[in-house]
C-alpha cells in the first residue's frame, strides 16, 4: 500500500522540482544510490521499470527507503499497462509514471488514490489525462518537444502541470530553459545519474550532484 497520497506526492515533487531516475538490477547499488539522492535533498524518486524481476529490486529499495529514509517517496516508471501498475501498488509504488498516455492506468491508480503521471504529446492528450484526473502530466520525450511547447501549451491552459522527462540536464541554460517556460517540475535521469557514477559507485558525486541541480532550480525559481 502506499505510504504517501496523490496529493503529497504532487506537492512533495513541486515543492523540489525535480524527481531523480534509474534503473539498475544491483539491489546494493540502487541503495546506495537512493540514499545519495536522498543526502542531497532529492524526496521524490523513480525507478523505471526495466528489465527481468525489475519489481522484485524495487520492493528491496522501497523498504529501504521506508526504514531508512523518512520522508523519501519512491515511485516506478515506464508501467505499460495496468496489470504492471497493480503489481507495483501492491509492492508500495506511491506513484506511477508511464511513457504513453493509457486510461486503464487512470483506473487502476484513481481506485486507489495514487499518483499517475501519464506521458502526452499533444494538447488533446493532455486535457484527456487532466480528465482522467492526472495532477501532473510527463512530456515525453521532452527533448524532442523543448520548452517552447510547454510555454505554448500553458497559454491557453495555464493550470495544467508538467514534468518533462528525457532532454533535461542539470545545467543553469537547460533548467533555466525549461522552468522559465512553466514547469511544474523536471524527471532527470542519465544526466544526473550516470553511467560512470553508476559504475563507480561514486556516492558523493551524485550526492553533490542533486545539492547543485536543487540549488539552480531554486535559484532560477525565485527570479
Amino acid at each position: 500500500m502506499a505510504r504517501y497520497s496523490r496529493i503529497e506526492v504532487a506537492t512533495a515533487m513541486e515543492s523540489t522540482g525535480m524527481v531523480p531516475l534509474f534503473y539498475h538490477p544491483d539491489i546494493s547499488l540502487g541503495k546506495g544510490l537512493i540514499k545519495a539522492c536522498y543526502d542531497g535533498g532529492a524526496r521524490v524518486l523513480e525507478f523505471t521499470n526495466r528489465g527481468d524481476f525489475a519489481h522484485e529490486v524495487f520492493a528491496a529499495l522501497n523498504k529501504y527507503a521506508l526504514e531508512e529514509l523518512p520522508g523519501m517517496i519512491l515511485g516506478v516508471g515506464s508501467v505499460p499497462d495496468a496489470g504492471t501498475a497493480s503489481l507495483y501498488i501492491q509492492l508500495g509504488a506511491n506513484f506511477i509514471v508511464s511513457a504513453s498516455l493509457r486510461q486503464d492506468l487512470a483506473q487502476v491508480c484513481n481506485r486507489r488514490k495514487i499518483l499517475w503521471s501519464p506521458g502526452c504529446g499533444t494538447l488533446t492528450e493532455i486535457g484527456l489525462a487532466e480528465e482522467l484526473g492526472c495532477e501532473i502530466v510527463k512530456l515525453f520525450p521532452g527533448g524532442t518537444y523543448g520548452p517552447g511547447f510547454v510555454k505554448a501549451i500553458r497559454g491557453p491552459q495555464p493550470w495544467t502541470k508538467i514534468m518533462p522527462t528525457g532532454g533535461v540536464s542539470p545545467t543553469r541554460e537547460n533548467l533555466t530553459g525549461w522552468f522559465d517556460a512553466g514547469v511544474t517540475c523536471v524527471g532527470m535521469g542519465s544526466k544526473l545519474i550516470t553511467k560512470e557514477i553508476m559504475s563507480n559507485r561514486d556516492f558523493a558525486k551524485l550526492e553533490q550532484g542533486v545539492k547543485d541541480a536543487l540549488a539552480l532550480i531554486k535559484d532560477i525559481r525565485s527570479k
